[in-house]
């Protein structure tokens, strides 16, 4: 061939490759945001975003865990709807039940509870980069579209977050209760973890 046609025509074919592979990306992007189970965890952002902070840590981590659990609890009715594997909808049923438990616990505490001095703005901080840290984990999982899979891969970040906000409150938190609380979801999301790991390694 030509040197002077091969040019245009490999130019041609790299433009065509590359169009391609952004195409793939972005049909790729649309598939992970219709995911109901990605739709639940940006919903869940949002609502914290729009939270009102106190600056006494554990009143918000209280207020922030309610709307952390409620996107679990969602995630985990999901699920039990769209998915097939039993061992999963087992541990999406005990997500539910224990997660429903420990909003009322956090909701009484609300209830009675009045922000204290001294204030630590930078709790919050914390807790916006750790859920933030949560959704860019997510937002880098490819997503399977079976709701099994994908439901054990976004608890995984889920519970993390769980646990890095539960390791600032025992930090920062003043109240006994709220420290019995995060240190009991760390120990319980921990062994859950391990749990949604290992099925992935089997059923991937």
């Amino acid at each position: 061939m030509n040197r002077l046609f091969r040019l245009p025509i490999l130019s041609l074919l790299v433009l065509v490759s590359l169009f391609s592979a952004c195409k793939m990306d972005h049909d790729m992007d649309d598939m992970k945001h219709d995911s109901p189970l990605m739709k639940i965890m940006m919903d869940m952002m949002t609502q914290m975003d729009a939270q009102a902070k106190t600056q006494d840590p554990d009143h918000d981590f209280a207020a922030q865990m309610v709307l952390h659990h409620d996107a679990a609890i969602k995630m985990s009715e999901e699920e039990l709807r769209a998915g097939s594997n039993q061992e999963m909808k087992t541990i999406a049923q005990d997500v539910i039940t224990k997660q429903r438990a420990e909003i009322t616990q956090f909701n009484t505490f609300l209830s009675g509870h009045q922000p204290t001095q001294p204030l630590v703005p930078q709790f919050n901080q914390i807790q916006k980069t750790n859920m933030d840290r949560m959704m860019a984990a997510t937002d880098a999982r490819a997503m399977t579209m079976r709701t099994d899979v994908d439901y054990a891969a976004m608890m995984i970040d889920h519970h993390q977050a769980a646990i890095d906000n539960s390791e600032a409150l025992l930090q920062h938190g003043r109240n006994a209760t709220m420290r019995q609380m995060a240190q009991a979801i760390i120990t319980d999301q921990r062994q859950e973890i391990a749990t949604l790991q290992n099925w992935l390694t089997r059923n991937r």
